[in-house]
């Protein structure tokens, strides 16, 4: 048999599992949200640890807690933040719109830790959310829990993975190929110039996510329930925000403006609108992978990637683009969650936005799958892939665009011609200039030369 314990809140009593770290009003959101079966992520509450370890140093600062209730509770905190008690925070992300029943399930596990510890009761409103509301609590770990798995985790794997694609840059640099525009063949350029392409997207989305660190390192914490800051004692929210610097090392700041923080989801959005951008970015070279390695024989056939798993349950030696694969899926899924924040953060209402559970959600999974593909993307794929230099050889001999570099010597209209008939007769394009032209053939293969033609001027 299942055993329980009674346990009361200003709503009355109610059976709670005996042996919940829990209490009355996180088994109330239990009950109330059997929606989703997902709680809220690690990410969130291990932050959710670490802010209430700040307030409870920073109360202890300012004279509203005792120290041996700060002590206790800072301990018990410092274990959820660590991830030892991540079991005890089932209560639904599609819960109550503030967060309330995430905070009010931190506050009574951290007290239930901090009561066992110092022999006395340590109340969860009382004491553990003491200066504070949900109202500031959730937006502040929505900000730090994302701040923080993106410096963590986001940032050094697009770094890394730019760091691959430049290393493969420089090796290929002298590879030339058939570019192409429309998917159509164009002019050649060099395998190197196309990556460099890519490693510069990357670069770009490092910039856009370090241009949102401002806002999103300033925390709402010491708003409380409006935005006055009632019931939390002056200079309460600077030194929470300095005491999660020092535990985080990121330069956290208090909000400007507490009005904005509670009331206002735009640096999330911002945020996962820049990682929206990054998406784009990987399944731009996700999606260019997958052609240049597609084939072997009846697609274009440039690369080879590394061989990873079968490809095909009926097709004996099938193998398939997987990580370029996987990796346009977390980008539609990333985007995805976009248009989910994006409907959040227009949902504030007045004194407060009611979807920071949802948006936390989104955003924080936004991140997790963009580092794990950036990994998987750069180990499992731009590290291993090898380039097939008689595919390439083929196409650019046979390239007819090539005499776009006549356009000076004979006209745009005497270069069509030739390039018709080029590809109409499936003959290289040098040998029907000569013929259409009557040029020197050696001047016509130094003009028409395609590496020379990759560096122009």
């Amino acid at each position: 048999m299942n055993e329980v314990r009674i346990e009361q809140d200003s709503l009355g009593t109610l059976e709670v599992p005996a042996t919940a770290l829990w209490g009355a009003q996180t088994q109330r959101a239990i009950e109330n949200f059997p929606i989703s079966g997902q709680p809220m992520p690690a990410a969130f509450i291990h932050a959710l640890g670490l802010v209430k370890a700040a307030c409870a140093e920073s109360n202890a600062a300012l004279g509203v807690l005792p120290a041996d209730i700060a002590d206790a509770i800072i301990a018990a905190a410092e274990a959820v933040a660590r991830g030892e008690y991540d079991a005890e925070f089932p209560v639904d992300v599609f819960q109550t719109g503030s967060g309330t029943s995430t905070n009010m399930n931190a506050n009574e596990v951290i007290a239930h830790l901090a009561t066992t510890k110092l022999g006395r009761d340590v109340h969860p409103n009382d004491h553990v959310n003491a200066s504070q509301s949900s109202n500031d609590v959730i937006p502040t770990t929505a900000h730090l829990s994302v701040a923080i798995e993106i410096e963590r985790g986001l940032r050094p794997a697009l770094a890394a993975l730019r760091t691959s694609i430049e290393r493969r840059s420089e090796e290929l640099r002298d590879t030339v190929k058939t570019g192409r525009t429309h998917l159509m063949d164009a002019m050649p350029l060099t395998l190197g110039q196309e990556l460099s392409g890519w490693a510069q997207q990357l670069a770009d989305g490092e910039a856009r996510l370090q241009a949102t660190r401002p806002r999103l390192y300033a925390l709402a914490q010491g708003a409380t329930a409006v935005g006055t800051g009632i019931n939390a004692p002056q200079g309460f929210g600077p030194l929470v925000a300095e005491r999660l610097a020092a535990r985080t090392g990121l330069p956290l700041t208090t909000g400007r403006n507490y009005f904005e923080r509670l009331s206002s989801l735009d640096t999330l959005a911002e945020v996962s609108a820049q990682m929206k951008v990054i998406a784009c970015s990987l399944m731009k070279i996700a999606n260019d992978l997958r052609w240049m390695n597609s084939g072997p024989l009846a697609g274009l056939g440039e690369i080879v990637l590394p061989v990873l798993q079968p490809g095909s349950s009926i097709m004996p030696g099938k193998v398939n683009p997987v990580i370029p694969e996987a990796v346009c899926m977390v980008a539609a899924r990333v985007i995805g969650n976009d248009a989910t924040v994006t409907i959040a953060a227009q949902s504030g209402n007045f004194q407060l936005n009611v979807m920071w559970p949802v948006a936390s959600l989104a955003v924080l999974e936004s991140v997790r799958l963009l580092t794990a593909a950036a990994r998987q993307l750069a180990a499992r794929a731009i590290d291993g892939f090898e380039v097939r230099p008689v595919a390439l050889d083929a196409a650019l001999a046979r390239n007819p665009i090539l005499v776009t570099a006549l356009n000076r010597e004979i006209g745009y209209e005497a270069g069509a011609r030739i390039a018709k008939r080029a590809y109409a007769e499936g003959r290289p394009v040098l040998d029907v200039a000569v013929e259409e032209t009557g040029m020197d053939r050696a001047t016509l293969a130094r003009l028409l030369d395609p590496a020379t033609l990759t560096r122009p001027g």
